[in-house]
């Protein structure tokens, strides 16, 4: 008999009583970690005094590197070695206090069989609840159970209750009273002109089919935002898979001149930049040439292969040799925005309209862009749009009034004067070490459609609901920004009908798409074709909150 050697696989370790463990999972970027470490050690505090509260031990399943000086997990080969000391049927929590690469603790959170909690802080220098949002994210597209739970200071009831009812059931019933089923929609003739149009168009996309451009695929580790092409292709959309490297490539091909009439162009609009000669902390003339470079190359890639929406992952690789995509990204979501020449210079790529661009290569995003902006064009409405982080929010004037803040630019015309509003800053260092512009602002007032697609179950879902973007005092505005990323545009959002406490339940991604309608008619009608537009491709629609349906 033939002797072979076998693995050694111990024993799966058994948790004590009362015991829940903890992992940190962190990003891939040790610039992020480093930055954001005592932040994670405040919330760590947080939770291990609201354990201890109950009766219960919560134990760090991974310890602090020596090395680095922080605690995250920062790869999938590191999570998955501290996953397999873990007992899987132990209580587990993941806190999380800054952004997270998901795919670091999935293959673990896979596998895991005790409860799984997701703990994040609620504050706005870091975004835990933004990276708790796309985790959950990844969880409900996996279909693993979870709990969720989130705390400004650790001390509040809502929060103390919820680690009490966690550790005594396995689970949190969250509040989901503001949700309801897309109702029955009427059929031929009885339907209204906006439900016909929904339905045109779809059927327009399943016949004609669209492709949606993506520049690498996983950005950032949001699992959550990959749709699988036999998800993604019966609704008629199709991906083109493109390489960054062809991007940089081609930004070599475009010429000094051809990426100074962009800047001429935006300052000739009234954009106005915050330059200065220091490369490692400024914003530089020559960051700003090489991000005109990859605006015209990219609008050149999208013409090559016929795309009808187009997605830059640019973490990662990208950051490390060019400045960054997020200037290129608000140009492409504007109607109005400098004219790119085709290679022959027969044709200006996309005149008058724009290419829907769907930030860190998010495909529900891209699926939800490419509906908005084909509904909102049909209406006759300015089809910009873009996402939001999802990164924060607070009472103002006797209102929830979320931040909403997008890592870089918004297309121009959600500012209260479009580029005359608009200011480029430097992207910060932490994460975009080859800086770079930003298209900066506060999104002008006005009413709002805010949306998500979703993988759940196997299908795909989207969540529909109404929105006003308000006005904030300045001192208020001020300190908002100065307290998140003061470079970065926001929208400041009231979300109606839907409390915070609901929407954090809710959401299945650190994303929420918005855009804007000229009045509350014009916005009611275009979500309701956006509605019809989403059932007829066979996604399964939910209403949030106060919507007139």
């Amino acid at each position: 008999m033939t002797a072979y050697t076998l693995p050694e696989t111990p024993a799966p370790p058994t948790a004590p009583p009362r015991t829940a463990y903890l992992v940190a999972n962190g990003d891939l970027r040790e610039s992020a970690n480093t930055a954001g470490w005592a932040a994670q050690v405040e919330l760590e505090r947080q939770l291990e005094a609201a354990f201890t509260a109950v009766g219960w031990t919560l134990e760090r399943a991974h310890a602090v590197d020596p090395a680095t000086g922080h605690g995250f997990i920062s790869s999938q080969r590191m999570g998955m070695d501290i996953f397999a000391s873990i007992p899987p049927e132990a209580p587990l929590v993941v806190a999380e206090a800054v952004w997270q690469y998901s795919h670091h603790v999935l293959p673990g959170l896979r596998d895991h069989r005790g409860p799984i909690l997701t703990a994040a802080n609620f504050a706005p220098e870091w975004p835990g609840l933004v990276g708790l949002l796309g985790l959950n994210g990844g969880l409900t597209k996996m279909g693993t159970p979870y709990s969720s739970v989130w705390t400004v200071d650790g001390t509040d009831d809502w929060f103390l209750r919820r680690i009490r009812e966690w550790v005594d059931t396995g689970t949190i019933a969250h509040d989901d009273s503001h949700v309801r089923p897309l109702p029955e929609l009427p059929a031929g003739p009885e339907a209204g002109p906006e439900i016909q149009l929904g339905r045109a168009l779809a059927a327009d996309l399943r016949h004609r089919k669209a492709i949606i451009g993506i520049f690498d695929e996983g950005c950032m580790g949001m699992y959550n935002a990959i749709i699988d092409d036999e998800l993604l292709n019966p609704t008629g959309i199709y991906k083109e898979r493109l390489s960054q490297s062809a991007l940089w490539a081609e930004m070599q091909t475009v010429t000094d001149a051809e990426a100074d009439a962009v800047q001429t162009w935006l300052e000739e609009a009234g954009m106005t930049f915050r330059l200065g000669t220091d490369e490692a902390t400024d914003l530089t003339p020559g960051q700003l040439r090489w991000q005109h470079k990859m605006y015209v190359a990219a609008l050149r890639i999208a013409d090559d292969f016929g795309v009808d929406a187009l997605g830059i992952q640019y973490q990662q690789g990208l950051k490390d040799v060019c400045p960054a995509s997020d200037l290129v990204e608000g140009l492409l979501n504007n109607v109005s925005r400098p004219p790119v020449a085709s290679r022959d210079g027969a044709r200006i790529l996309w005149e008058g309209r724009a290419l829907p661009h769907f930030n860190e290569v998010d495909q529900g995003v891209a699926v939800d862009a490419l509906v908005t902006n084909r509904v909102w064009t049909a209406m006759g409405l300015d089809p910009a749009t873009t996402l939001h982080d999802v990164r924060w929010g607070a009472e103002s004037g006797g209102e929830y009034v979320w931040t909403l803040e997008i890592s870089g630019s918004v297309p121009a015309s959600h500012l209260p004067d479009g580029y005359a509003s608009a200011e480029g800053w430097r992207q910060g260092p932490v994460f975009f070490p080859a800086g770079g512009a930003t298209l900066n602002g506060i999104s002008k007032p006005g009413e709002v459609v805010w949306s998500r697609v979703y993988i759940s179950g196997g299908a795909l879902h989207v969540d529909l609901g109404r929105a006003d973007a308000v006005e904030l005092p300045a001192a208020e505005a001020a300190r908002r920004k100065e307290t998140t990323n003061p470079e970065w545009p926001v929208m400041f959002a009231v979300f109606r009908g839907v409390s915070r406490d609901q929407f954090m339940a809710r959401h299945k991604a650190n994303h929420v798409q918005v855009a804007y309608a000229p009045d509350a008619a014009t916005a009611d009608k275009a979500l309701l074709a956006k509605a019809a537009m989403f059932e007829a491709m066979g996604l399964t629609v939910h209403l949030c909150g106060d919507v007139a349906i």
